[in-house]
C-alpha cells in the first residue's frame, strides 16, 4: 500500500502543467530545450518536444552537447507536434521560426513563447568547428530556459507563500 507521501508525489506529477518545445526538425534546439528545461524545472512541468516536420533521430552532436553538461537525452525520439493535439498543454515554446510559423493551438494552450535559436545542425566545417556551434547554441539555450525555470519556481514559491498565509 503506497504511503501518503507517495500518493501526494504521484498527485503532484499527475497535475504538472505540459510544456512543449516546437522546431522543424525535433533533432537539436528543441531536444537540448527539453533536456535542459527537464533538468531545471521537472518538479513543477511536464517537458516534452515536437517538430512541424521531425527529421526522425536526435542528432548526435546534440547528444553529445548535453551529456557534456550531465543531461542525457540519448533515450530521446523525434515526433511530430500532431502527437500532441489531444494532449493539454499549457506552454508551447517554438525555438526556430518555421515552427512558429506553422504552431497550431494546442488543447488547454494558456502561453505561447517564441525563442528563436541558430539551427546548429546547419553547421560546416570540421566535427571540431560543428560540435563548436552545437555548444554555443546548447549554452544560449540553458540561459533561457533556466530563466524561465527559475520564473517557474518563483512562481510555484509565491503561491506556496500565499497558501501559508491564508
Amino acid at each position: 500500500m503506497p504511503t501518503n507521501h507517495e500518493i501526494e508525489n504521484l498527485l503532484l506529477t499527475m497535475n504538472r502543467p505540459s510544456v512543449l518545445i516546437l522546431c522543424t526538425g525535433n533533432s537539436c534546439r528543441s531536444h537540448m530545450a527539453e533536456g535542459i528545461l527537464r533538468k531545471a524545472a521537472s518538479d513543477l512541468i511536464e517537458v516534452h518536444s515536437a517538430g512541424s516536420n521531425p527529421s526522425g533521430y536526435v542528432h548526435p552532436m546534440a547528444i553529445e552537447a548535453l551529456k557534456e553538461i550531465g543531461i542525457d537525452i540519448s533515450g530521446h525520439t523525434s515526433k511530430h507536434m500532431n502527437e500532441f493535439l489531444q494532449r493539454p498543454v499549457e506552454t508551447v515554446i517554438t525555438v526556430c521560426g518555421n515552427a512558429d510559423q506553422v504552431c497550431p493551438t494546442f488543447p488547454g494552450q494558456v502561453n505561447r513563447h517564441h525563442w528563436g535559436f541558430d539551427d546548429p545542425a546547419h553547421a560546416a566545417g570540421t566535427d571540431d568547428e560543428k560540435m563548436a556551434v552545437f555548444r554555443r547554441v546548447r549554452d544560449e539555450i540553458k540561459i533561457v530556459f533556466q530563466a524561465y525555470a527559475d520564473g517557474r519556481h518563483d512562481e510555484a514559491n509565491k503561491a506556496v507563500s500565499t497558501q501559508a498565509t491564508i
